[in-house]
């Protein structure tokens, strides 16, 4: 399984990278606003540190906008990702991009039929929202399990899962038990996934046993 890392911010994406926890970034509107950077100065500078996929996501609303902004977008790097939302005139937006080789990753999807659409539509990859549904009482990863599902059934389908709105470290060991190919994890996250009680603990304990280590005579 890749992980993605959910955010605009520079340092957080090296410190992950510090970590070799980086295979692409994951941006958005809202997260690029919070670094009060020109958007495509900073998607080039995010490009140039991970050199891996990069996904940038369109504003328009008709296929021709999002087009429009789609290739100005993917001259930003090499591996650029074009997020759009599934809409009839996102899905006319990934036909196109995809004949013309540029990626794209369907977003904003919260139902298996939604999914189908997609990867017919050509999509690289999707992004089920996986908190999102959480949040309102439905079961996230139950979309999770029934997209792979469909999926698998079908060996011509080469859309990627990247499973996204992780809230805590649970999402992430289901999402890749269910065998989704990526998660974009915040670093927040990331964070809580290294920790563990226990594992402090023994590191306090050997610490406290070092220090007994030669000091008889």
């Amino acid at each position: 399984m890749k992980i993605f890392i959910d955010t605009a911010n520079l340092n957080e994406i090296r410190k992950a990278k510090a970590l070799g926890l980086v295979d692409g970034v994951t941006t958005n509107p809202t997260l690029l606003a919070k670094e009060g950077e020109e958007a495509e100065t900073l998607i080039r500078k995010i490009w140039e540190e991970v050199k891996g996929p990069v996904n940038v996501e369109v504003t328009g609303m008709t296929c021709e906008e999002m087009v429009k902004e789609a290739k100005v977008m993917a001259t930003w790097g090499e591996e650029i990702v074009i997020k759009i939302p599934i809409t009839s005139e996102g899905l006319k937006t990934v036909k196109i991009l995809s004949s013309e080789g540029i990626h794209t990753n369907v977003t904003l999807l919260f139902s298996p039929s939604q999914a189908i659409l997609a990867a017919k539509a050509g999509a690289t990859y999707i992004c089920p929202f996986l908190g999102r549904l959480d949040d309102i009482s439905f079961n996230g990863l139950e979309l999770i399990r029934q997209i792979r599902a469909i999926y698998s059934s079908y060996p011509n389908i080469e859309t990627q899962i990247i499973v996204a709105s992780i809230r805590n470290p649970i999402h992430v060991i289901e999402a890749a038990m269910l065998g989704a190919e990526i998660v974009t994890i915040p670093p927040a996250i990331i964070e809580q996934m290294v920790k563990h009680p226990l594992t402090e603990k023994g590191i306090a304990q050997f610490l406290e046993d070092a220090k007994k280590i030669g000091t008889k005579k």
